[in-house]
């Protein structure tokens, strides 16, 4: 089997990507271990984030940090035995969370922000897909005045340096809009530009879709068996090998398992995280993506029910699973909305692919030719899915990149 170009991966990023290139011309075949969506995307807030173009930074303040480090609370929880293995991670993500440069960081990652909701409305159009589009924001409930005050006048300062909308809510103000929502909360902030998803496996399925009637073809593969030719790459697959001129890493946390072998030693980091669905008591309605400020969890009205979120997790990326965040979340949220039983059997976890400078790695490969990475996206792989996959596929065929994308280039880290 032969392809103009590769992808590997068909997490929303390389179906993205694939799907761009296909409709470039390009004869293109998805490999991945499993189904479309199946990994990272399957589980995550189902949030378009328009409005998150400050990246998470890590904590800075000593009494913060030391917070954190008592291993109790909602929103961060890390395996102790990890620590040795992801401290030199931990230490570049903490110099890069520094105020000076993460305005900074966050004026270069404003860009692939921007255009998230405009690209995923080319793709969802595309697609047939906005039936699973919601285009009502996302809400941010506060339980004290300090920090909603705090956060509503970080919003100002977005909608005046990158135009971002917002409305801030009253006590009374969120009653109105989640009056099934407890009175344990003085105030909200409504982020008015972000898109929801209610199934995010459903819209990853709907792009993979896209492509095979583009003419692209998805097989089961095994990306580590990945090397070179004389005129390109070769990856084994079910169907037999697969070779083709160019290719994409868009392996999410599994990227360095074909980019190592290569020579890049990219410090790639996971922040892991988990989510469960949820009935509801007494037909409630909760009507909208509503973020715990202060507690760090979310919850989001989808297809399968109320889905909570959690925050991040430092462990080893194949560790198994330790979802004491989740059991401290759901004993919090259950208090502040009805919620009835578990319906999934057992927590979903992923881990999010993360660069200790908050931005994803986009462009070609420093020392191969027909060799394109793109991955690294943290919190905004579904965000940033089209966006990436458009100025991928606009390097691979020669053509001026829509966004400068010079900030986001592999070369940016010592490899």
């Amino acid at each position: 089997m032969t392809a103009d170009a590769i992808v590997l991966g068909a997490g929303i990023i390389g179906v993205s990507a694939a799907v761009h290139l296909a409709r470039r011309g390009k004869s293109v075949v998805l490999v991945d271990r499993r189904g479309p969506g199946e990994e990272t995307s399957f589980g995550n807030a189902g949030l378009i984030q328009r409005e998150g173009v400050v990246p998470y930074g890590f904590p800075q303040g000593i009494s913060m940090l030391l917070r954190y480090a008592m291993n109790n609370r909602v929103d961060a929880h890390y395996h102790a035995g990890a620590l040795p293995s992801v401290a030199r991670f931990l230490a570049s993500y903490w110099w890069n969370s520094h105020p000076a440069r993460h305005a900074a960081i966050a004026r270069a990652y404003a860009p692939l922000i921007e255009h998230s909701v405009r690209e995923h409305d080319d793709l969802i159009q595309a697609a047939d897909a906005g039936h699973l589009i919601r285009k009502q924001g996302w809400t941010q409930a506060f339980r004290t005045a300090a920090k909603r005050d705090a956060e509503i006048t970080e919003a100002e300062r977005l909608k005046r340096d990158y135009g971002l909308g917002f409305q801030a809510l009253d006590a009374a103000g969120l009653a109105a809009k989640e009056p099934h929502l407890s009175s344990d909360f003085v105030g909200a902030l409504t982020w008015t530009d972000p898109w929801s998803v209610t199934d995010p496996h459903a819209l990853t399925l709907a792009y993979a879709g896209l492509l095979q009637r583009l003419g692209g073809r998805i097989v089961r593969g095994d990306a580590t068996t990945l090397a070179a030719t004389g005129t390109g790459w070769r990856v084994s697959t079910s169907d037999g090998p697969v070779e083709g001129k160019d290719v994409v890493v868009a392996l999410g946390p599994w990227s360095d398992t074909v980019t190592a072998p290569l020579g890049y030693r990219f410090l790639l980091g996971v922040k892991r995280g988990y989510h469960m669905h949820y009935g509801i008591k007494d037909n409630k309605l909760l009507n909208g993506w509503t973020a715990d400020s202060e507690r760090g969890y979310f919850l989001a009205p989808m297809d399968r029910g109320i889905r909570l979120t959690t925050g991040a997790e430092f462990a080893l990326r194949d560790a198994p699973k330790t979802p004491v965040q989740l059991e401290r979340a759901e004993a919090v949220a259950r208090n502040i909305f009805p919620l009835g039983e578990r319906l999934d059997a057992e927590p979903w976890m992923g881990a999010r692919p993360c660069t200790p400078d908050m931005m994803p790695v986009i462009g070609k490969a420093p020392r191969h030719q027909g060799l394109w990475f793109a991955f690294g996206h943290a919190h905004h792989g579904l965000t940033l899915g089209p966006v990436t996959g458009r100025l991928i596929a606009e390097q691979i065929c020669g053509e001026t990149p829509f966004l400068d994308a010079r900030a986001w280039r592999p070369e940016r880290f010592p490899l």
